[in-house]
């Protein structure tokens, strides 16, 4: 095998001539080396935007250097003339080099690598990993994920969607994102929490793909419901069964907040150590939680009737439709005539949204992959630890 050919299969390049190569010592001392190189005939003179060929402008700035894949524990650079190209349709550009994306100084092989390892580890660690620094790691993960975007069109074949809001940042910075319930993938996402960027998702989608959806999942932002049923109103809205609950439980907390504040200003304490067992599911209940719960039945009959009335929404999604549907109504019925304000008004908010509860019943579809997703950005972002942008997020 010549020697030319062995060392683009070792960093990974192709389209280019060796020209001559030699050991240098780099900025911070430590050896590097260099290959003097130039694009093969296919490949000179190609404007980096559009790709074709162009007449020579100028020589530009001279000689320009790019980082390719270390050999061992030496940096290698690449280093070649960057003339200028006058493209008809883009101008006078730098020609494009088949190494390296339009714009960089690493090679194509380098940057997939580093984008790879910011996906396992953080963007610091990669940093420190290359001996590169984190800004230039940064904008190395933004190009590759803007090309890879140009490729892969995420919102084919979507039918059951969820939506939701993640926050990204301090300040209630927040994200929208798109999830594909049949996938599992993430289909959309874009800075803003509004219907304006409700709007922006269904713009994309086109109105043809629109018509399509069959289900949507979201929790109680009518907003978000507003614009789907603008768009998409063929689509059957269904309310996160989490979301229903958790309204359950901050009415069961604000409940037990209120009757303890009362007893303490009496001077009792009966209500000590109540909140995690009233608020924990019966089965993740320890002994002493149970005995909490029993002895509830008979100090504080309102505290009781609000934890009944909470498991009691959580079977009605576990019964499914029809035994679902009839729960569902005598909970309703119940939270109207118990006369504890917190859950009388629980049942206004389960009337209101009670044809997309049936929905959720019928369906069963729920914002569990959603907040599967979620989970993985709150991770992302830790592990980015300082990216400041939702688009390199």
């Amino acid at each position: 095998m010549r020697k030319s050919k062995l060392w683009k299969k070792l960093l990974g390049v192709e389209h280019l001539v060796f020209e001559d190569g030699d050991i240098e010592a780099g900025l911070d001392g430590r050896e590097v080396l260099v290959f003097g190189v130039r694009p093969d005939h296919g490949h000179r003179c190609r404007c980096s935007r559009c790709g074709r060929r162009a007449p020579r402008f100028d020589s530009g700035e001279g000689c320009r250097r790019w980082r390719a894949l270390d050999a061992g524990t030496m940096r290698v650079y690449l280093e070649a003339e960057a003339p200028r190209v006058a493209c008809p349709r883009h101008g006078v550009v730098v020609a494009a080099v088949p190494w390296a994306r339009p714009g960089s100084r690493f090679t194509t092989t380098f940057e997939d690598q580093a984008a790879w390892l910011c996906a396992a580890m953080t963007g610091t660690k990669t940093a420190e990993l290359l001996r590169t620094t984190w800004r230039s790691v940064q904008g190395i993960v933004e190009r590759v994920v803007a090309e890879l975007a140009g490729k892969t069109d995420r919102l084919a074949g979507l039918s059951r969607i969820g939506i939701d809001e993640i926050s990204y940042r301090k300040g209630r910075r927040f994200l929208m994102i798109v999830v594909d319930h049949d996938s599992g993938r993430l289909a959309w996402a874009a800075e803003g929490r509004s219907q304006a960027t409700v709007r922006a998702f269904f713009d994309a989608l086109g109105a043809g793909r629109a018509a399509a959806l069959a289900e949507v999942s979201a929790d109680g932002a009518e907003w978000i419901h507003d614009v789907v049923r603008e768009r998409a109103p063929q689509a059957r809205i269904c309310l996160d069964s989490y979301h229903a609950v958790a309204w359950a439980n901050k009415a069961l907390d604000k409940l037990r907040r209120r009757l303890a504040a009362g007893l303490r200003a009496t001077g009792e304490a009966e209500l000590a150590d109540t909140r995690w067992a009233v608020i924990k599911n019966p089965g993740d209940l320890t002994s002493g939680q149970k005995t909490t719960i029993a002895a509830l039945a008979r100090i504080n009959s309102p505290l009781y009737r609000g934890y009944l009335i909470k498991e009691q929404l959580r079977e009605i999604f576990t019964a499914g439709p029809g035994r679902g549907h009839a729960l569902l109504a005598g909970l309703i019925s119940w939270c109207a005539r118990c006369r504890i304000p917190e859950f009388v008004k629980l049942g206004a908010t389960l009337r209101r949204f009670r044809d997309l509860i049936w929905n959720t019943l019928e369906t069963g579809t729920t914002n569990a992959r959603v907040e599967a997703a979620n989970t993985h950005l709150r991770a992302l972002t830790k592990r980015a630890c300082g990216f400041r942008s939702p688009g390199a997020l």
